[in-house]
């Protein structure tokens, strides 16, 4: 696996517990991003223990999954720049399914500096409608 599908994968994961918690799921188990991912428990294993090894998550004695403060940095990055393309396709008339599809793959790749045009006019245009 080359640098950009570590970094990609890595970013996944960490967007998907951000959403698994803020659909309300207090205790985030590995089963429960298996299940999300659409993955195996053991895939989900092998990443969450890389992932805890460069210091983006813990997991307790209880196998509860807690982001580190710079696992919730990436996570909530990664799911900002989804919701904002995925918006903004919508919004230019692309098919929702294909729009967000589509935001999870440029999500990964887009610079900072073009991401934050993206996110001014996107802000923009909520504050006028």
């Amino acid at each position: 696996m080359n640098d950009i599908n570590k970094k990609q994968s890595s970013e996944d994961y960490l967007e998907r517990i951000v959403m698994l918690e803020k659909s309300g799921d207090e205790f985030i188990k590995a089963i429960d991003l298996a299940r999300s991912l659409s993955f195996s428990r053991p895939s989900v294993s092998i990443a969450l223990k890389k992932l805890e090894n460069e210091g983006f998550v813990n997991v307790d004695s209880e196998f509860n999954i807690r982001l580190t403060p710079a696992g919730r940095k990436i996570g909530e990055d990664t799911y900002e720049k989804h919701e904002i393309i995925g918006s903004i396709l919508v919004f230019l008339g692309v098919d929702e399914r294909i729009a967000y599809e589509d935001a999870c793959r440029i999500e990964h790749v887009i610079s900072d500096k073009s991401f934050e045009a993206l996110r001014r006019l996107y802000l923009e245009y909520k504050k006028k409608n």
